[in-house]
């Protein structure tokens, strides 16, 4: 059977250097998958990179929503604590994504955030949203959702546009509103800090276990809170789904292949 994760970052400026290391040790862990998901086109260019020295790196190319507005945000003296490399238009980000969509295994990170980007930026963030889910939808790619302060109105444009092909990674809104996007049919993947935080202990028990993906968000939300997350920690993420479950390890890997199949068209 086949063990993955949906939603990594081993681009990321603290594990770009281990990267060989910690894919080895996701092996170890039994994985097959390992989704490393761009941020802008600077990183998709090392993601992509990245898949075609390892194949165990499925390339998903986006564009994170706070750097689709990131000089807006910069010329209204809003910070943010991090670095998004060369810089880049949105347009150019957008034109990166669309050129290379038909080689992405999905299309991702992609969304909307109020979190960091002011009310005064949703517009034109939205727009950015809307413009990359086209591309998604028109080139038959399934979608990996950042969002955070606005997920329901990330739901309300999917829903406008027709998207279905969609994983919510790292769901950071109501419990019932995540059962409302599992409704809707798409997915929603679990990070591997599962155990110690309520909410998505709360998913795992309570969303249809049809809907459910495993993910690390790498480097971040781990086990444990003081340690750099990678891959191989979604096999922790399956034993507590198995223990929540009441089903052996064995029969909850079998779900989240199936599962896994089902979005992406192919096993991990």
């Amino acid at each position: 059977m086949g063990l993955y994760d949906v939603h990594a970052h081993v681009t990321h400026p603290k594990l770009a250097p281990r990267a060989a290391e910690i894919l080895d040790n996701a092996r170890r862990a039994g994985l097959t998958s390992v989704l490393a998901n761009g941020l802008n086109p600077h990183d998709n260019e090392a993601v992509r990179a990245l898949a075609a020295r390892d194949p165990l790196v499925k390339a998903c190319y986006g564009l994170y929503p706070v750097d689709a507005v990131l000089t807006e945000m910069e010329a209204m003296g809003v910070g943010y604590p991090r670095d998004p490399g060369p810089p880049f238009t949105t347009d150019e980000a957008i034109a990166w994504v669309r050129d290379h969509a038909e080689e992405a295994f999905a299309i991702g990170e992609i969304g909307l955030d109020g979190y960091w980007v002011p009310e005064a930026l949703w517009d034109l963030q939205e727009r950015a949203f809307r413009a990359l889910v086209a591309v998604a939808m028109e080139a038959d790619k399934p979608i990996i959702i950042h969002t955070r302060k606005r997920e329901r109105r990330a739901l309300e444009v999917l829903d406008e546009l027709g998207a279905t092909r969609v994983d919510w990674h790292c769901f950071g809104g109501r419990v019932k509103l995540a059962r409302q996007i599992a409704e809707r049919g798409h997915w929603l993947s679990i990070p591997a800090n599962a155990r110690r935080n309520e909410a998505f202990t709360r998913m795992l028990e309570t969303l249809p276990r049809d809907k459910i993906l495993l993910e690390t968000d790498c480097p971040y939300l781990g086990p444990a809170p003081d340690a750099d997350n990678e891959p191989a920690n979604v096999a922790v993420t399956l034993e507590y789904a198995a223990e929540l479950w009441g089903c052996t390890p064995e029969a909850a890997q079998a779900q989240l292949e199936a599962n896994f199949e089902a979005l992406f068209g192919v096993a991990p």
